[in-house]
Formats: C-alpha cells, structure tokens, sequence
C-alpha cells in the first residue's frame, strides 16, 4: 500500500480511522422507543440495500485502508437472511482483528454456534430494562427472557467480556441502574450505560437524559468502593470503565452528551443502503452504493472515502444543537 492510500482513513485532525460499523439491515423484530419513532419508519426497498457481495467488497477496501475492527449492526442485523453466510465471507479477511456485532438476543440462541465458527468474536446486546412489563413498554414487544437466556448462552460460548448496552432514560429505567449492575456479579461482562443521545423521531428531551455523572454516584451510594480502571479512555475508545472489587464483570459509561470524546473517536459507520457516515451525528453522507453500481473502481471508491474521511469535524455540535438538526432516526443509521 502507498502512502497515500494508508492515510485513506486519517481526517484533518489526525484521527486514524480503524473501526467500522456496517447497517446490514433497516429492518428490527424490536420498536424501541429511542431508536424507532412511534409512526415507525419507511423501509427502503431490498434491492437498495447493499448485498453481501458488496458489503464483503467494502469491508475489504477499508481493511486495506488500516481497519481492523467490524461491527455488524442494524436494525437487527439477526433478521437479515443467511447473515452467517456473510460472518463467513468477512471472517476470512485477513487483517480483520474483531468481527463483532449488536444484537437483541431476540435470535441469537439459534444462530449463535454457527455465527462464532465463522469468525465472530465480539458481541454486545441491547438490554435496557430487566422488568417484563417494562421491556414490553420500552420496546413494543415481548422477550425480556429471551434475551436474558442469549446473555447467558453467549458467556458459555467465549463471547466474554460480553457488553450489555443499556440505554438510561429518566422516568423510563433509570431506577435500574443497581439491578443491571448485579449482572456483572457473577458474569463475565461489562454492563455500558448510555447516556440519552437526540436522533429524529425519537423524542429526545434533556430532561430525560442522565448525566453519567448522577449515574455513577448512584451507584457509588451502593458500591463505595468502585473505582475507575484508567483515568482517561484510550484513543478510540467509548466506555469509561469501572470495577467493583469482588465483581467478574465491570461497569462502563459511554457519554456521548456530556462528556464526549470525539477528540480520538475512530470510527465511521456504513448504513445499510450503502451511504459512507462519518459521524453518527452528522447529517453528511456519501453514496457508496451508487459509486460501486456505476462501476466505480476499488481506487475511485478509496478516493471518495478519503476525501469524506478529509471532511469530518472536529466534534459533533452539542446535544441542544444535535437535536434540532436533521438526521436518520437511529434505526436508519444503523448503532
């Protein structure tokens, strides 16, 4: 690889890009009240979404730009038909470290032995309430302990330190912080709470966002003796980490609203109709799909990454400003 192509992935401000999340599918067995807006959303025909075919020839091209880290997400990229077929292709790319995926757990039991031997090594699971009237609340849907069968079902098989994402809303969840806690007793995970972040459509309001600040002392009320792993996150990570002595597991933060860390963030993300965005919070997208449709050559689609990659801010707006501006419902984007 040349020079020029290495530094592909590295924008303006010196941030190397390493990790990408790819949308397989718009589509989600779940309606989650912060990712899905009420009226749902309008689901692109199947020919607009990117085939396997594509999405394998992507991840190459960014592989071969310096990324080492993929995430499949969605929607739930579960309900997207023959996904173990497409781990397959993608877990034999060499020079991929972490072929990973977000998941309900809704189908996970059914997939997951066939997933793993095809090269998935990471895995984190949406959870954010452990009530059953609650989950069908928040959700729109049953399946609390399903997905509590999945969390455990993917410890025993090595997907560990598996991540529990936990999304807390004030008024909706946020009474459950010490109850998620306790799964991290005697499992070997590490439960992430994320801060409420403002996507369209999912009627966001600072009143209902938790800083993490207030969630930590809520926690530190009952576990005194919880204590950061590292002052600082490492470049490109997201989660403050923390540990309770005693604990297999640990707890972790990710504060996007009041505490962000754009400054390292090294990620871009892929929807699932094949647009290129460099921010999760920004509006700003390019085409890939089209570009590879029209024939464009694996070095014409190197300098259009590029130059996207060249165009990324410095940070994202601010949650008030996030808000009010235009962009995809979350489900749309893709986690």
């Amino acid at each position: 690889m040349s020079s020029s192509e290495s530094d592909v992935l590295v924008d303006s401000f010196a941030r190397r890009h390493t990790y990408l999340r790819v949308s397989l599918t718009e589509r989600c067995n779940l309606r989650c009240t912060y990712c899905m807006p009420a009226e749902g959303v309008p689901l692109q025909p199947r020919e607009n979404l990117l085939t396997f075919e594509e999405i394998e020839r992507l991840v190459r091209l960014f592989v071969a730009a310096g990324v080492d880290k993929v995430r499949l997400t969605g929607g739930e990229p579960l309900v997207r038909k023959d996904v173990e077929h497409l781990v397959d292709r993608l877990g034999a790319i060499s020079g991929l470290r972490t072929l990973a995926m977000t998941t309900n757990g809704l189908l996970l039991r059914k997939k997951i032995d066939r997933l793993v031997s095809g090269g998935l090594n990471h895995l984190n699971i949406s959870l954010d309430t452990l009530r059953p009237d609650r989950f069908e609340s928040v959700t729109r849907r049953k399946g609390l302990d399903i997905v509590l069968d999945a969390i455990d079902l993917a410890v025993t098989r090595g997907l560990a330190p598996l991540k529990i994402n936990c999304v807390v809303m004030r008024g909706v969840n946020s009474d459950e912080l010490l109850d998620f806690v306790s799964l991290a007793r005697n499992r070997a995970l590490e439960v992430r709470f994320i801060e409420y972040m403002p996507f369209s459509g999912n009627g966001w309001s600072d009143d209902e966002l938790v800083p993490f600040e207030e969630m930590l002392d809520q926690i530190k009320a009952r576990h005194p003796d919880i204590a950061a792993i590292d002052d600082d996150l490492s470049p490109g990570e997201t989660s403050r980490e923390y540990r309770i002595p005693g604990f297999s597991g640990s707890v972790g933060f990710i504060t996007s609203m009041t505490k962000h860390f754009c400054g390292s963030c090294n990620r871009l993300r892929i929807t699932a109709d094949g647009n290129l965005k460099v921010c999760l919070f920004g509006n700003s997208e390019v085409s890939l799909r089209d570009q590879m449709r029209a024939g464009a050559s694996d070095e014409q689609l190197s300098k259009l990454i590029g130059l996207a990659v060249g165009r990324k801010k410095a940070s994202h707006a601010g949650m008030h400003v996030i808000a009010a501006s235009d962009n995809r419902p979350m489900i749309l984007i893709g986690g």
